[in-house]
């Protein structure tokens, strides 16, 4: 029955994927067709999806995704490539990249009364072609940990 329900929506994100092609940039659409794979990806993973394109009320900043997973909100930056040509696309969420991320998740967590200990930044990169791939990093990074630590990639799939 999950199954079922997997292929289903993944049908539907295939046919919101055509019509956002038409009325978007290529970029968001790009964009949007990496979150619904990370989307549903998560989800097959035992996550939660608590929320999708969070705005904070105070700013212009945005996370792509908010997850439970247990006690743990996940702060998911969603990072999509057509190919894989030269930097992994994990290299993308910089310093200020980062500093959107933790100011936005901050605010999400004083709404939700949730404890800082509990929260957890984590990247899945999606590259379209030639198959659709994702890449997820755990705890990816911290804002309150400032050793330079390589992530290891936990998990790498082919959708």
């Amino acid at each position: 029955m999950h199954g079922l329900l997997v292929r289903a929506l993944a049908v539907l994100d295939a046919g919101r994927q055509r019509l956002l092609a038409r009325r978007v940039p290529g970029d968001k659409a790009l964009g949007a067709r990496g979150e619904d794979l990370a989307h549903r990806f998560l989800q097959r993973q035992g996550y939660t999806i608590v929320a999708r394109n969070y705005r904070p009320p105070n700013g212009h900043r945005e996370v792509d995704l908010i997850a439970r997973q247990g006690r743990t909100l996940v702060i998911v930056e969603v990072k999509t490539r057509r190919r894989e040509e030269f930097l992994p696309a994990e290299r993308a969420v910089d310093a200020e990249k980062r500093r959107n991320l933790t100011r936005a998740a901050m605010s999400y967590v004083r709404r939700a009364h949730i404890p800082w200990d509990f929260v957890r930044f984590d990247i899945v990169t999606v590259i379209l072609e030639p198959r659709p791939q994702l890449r997820h990093t755990p705890d990816a990074f911290h804002p309150d940990r400032h050793e330079r630590v390589r992530p290891v990639y936990a998990t790498e799939v082919e959708d």
